[in-house]
């Protein structure tokens, strides 16, 4: 037997044998925002991102084609925009390198923070989220959650192989302080609220 099999058999014979049921995390919401969609708006917009504005009657995209205006490279894994490059299974990572703009919609989105949450039925393709020049992303204003708390009660960490917030575009700041956004990821981050056309029950 060796020294480690010797501490692990102590602890063994010296565990406690009591049930520790894990305490009540409240869920910090006794004073919610009244309007969470403008409330997440005003968080993501602090973290350097965009809020777009849901066009009229006729037509609800207008503000992201006009984003998508030039762009000669979209990959798009929502139906509602059709993109000239589209996610699939065969897809390689780097395949995503030349992308100019991604568009996906978020599992949700987090009021409190200005996050949006996704996995990779939301992706396709896991670089979606990072190689792109610029992300879109669609939100359905019923998806939005208060908080961090209500976040991590959400259905996607327990049925995604994995989930990601993605807050603002990516950002970084060297020692005297200068920002730079689209270090590591994204240059920008833009955030259409547009309802689902089926909502998910599971949500």
């Amino acid at each position: 037997m060796t020294a480690r099999d010797d501490i692990l058999a102590s602890i063994r014979a010296h565990r406690p044998k009591h049930d520790c049921p894990e305490p009540r995390v409240p869920m910090f919401d006794d004073h919610p925002p009244p309007d969470l969609l403008a409330a997440f708006g005003a968080a993501l917009e602090r973290m350097g991102g965009e809020m777009l504005q849901r066009g009229g009657q006729g037509d609800g995209l207008a503000s992201l084609r006009a984003k998508l205006a030039g762009a000669k490279i979209v990959c798009s894994n929502v139906p509602e925009i059709p993109g000239n490059r589209v996610p699939g299974p065969g897809m390689r990572s780097t395949d995503l390198a030349d992308v100019d703009y991604g568009v996906v919609r978020a599992a949700f989105a987090v009021a409190e923070t200005g996050s949006i949450c996704l996995t990779e039925t939301e992706l396709g393709v896991n670089t979606l989220g990072y190689l792109p020049q610029h992300l879109i992303a669609l939100l359905d204003p019923a998806d939005i959650v208060p908080n961090i708390h209500h976040a991590y009660r959400r259905p996607e960490w327990r049925r995604a192989h994995y989930a990601a917030f993605h807050t603002g575009p990516s950002a970084t700041a060297d020692i005297e302080g200068v920002l730079v956004h689209g270090a590591q990821g994204v240059r920008s981050l833009s955030v259409l609220p547009l309802p689902r056309a089926t909502r998910n029950p599971s949500s």
